[in-house]
């Protein structure tokens, strides 16, 4: 079961750039910036409330999020929703029919193992599921 809105993934071309853009919005700095070695990003969190907001920039030309703005310009990329049991739920949204990306859970940033839905099943919403990775 999906407990919230872990956060917001927003694609954009220069992390420095809008980290200082979002810092000036959100009124608070990045507590942590991180590369996915993995997916060709570097990430960047702020916190809002219970929400985060994650900047993602593409460090290659095959990073998803290189492909992603190319093709749709910047912007809101996908949702993530937190989760107890990430691999119940990934079991659970594949008997209702959703198609996953990832059939299993796989390290991301912030200590979350993650895991996304292919928006062709989701109204074109990008959804990835969060659960905080074992110590």
């Amino acid at each position: 079961m999906m407990n919230k809105i872990e956060h917001i993934g927003i694609a954009v071309k220069d992390i420095k750039e809008s980290n200082e853009l979002f810092t000036k919005l959100l009124g608070v700095q990045p507590y942590k910036e991180e590369a996915v070695e993995s997916e060709g990003v570097i990430t960047s969190f702020f916190q809002v409330g219970e929400t985060k907001i994650e900047l993602l920039e593409g460090t290659n030309e095959n990073s998803p999020i290189t492909k992603f703005i190319e093709k749709k310009g910047e912007g809101v990329h996908h949702l993530a929703f937190d989760v107890d049991d990430i691999d119940a739920e990934i079991r659970r949204l594949e008997d209702e029919g959703f198609t996953l990306i990832h059939q299993t859970a796989k390290p991301g940033a912030d200590n979350k193992l993650i895991a996304f839905l292919h928006p062709k099943s989701t109204n074109g919403v990008l959804v990835e599921l969060c659960q905080d990775a074992p110590q």
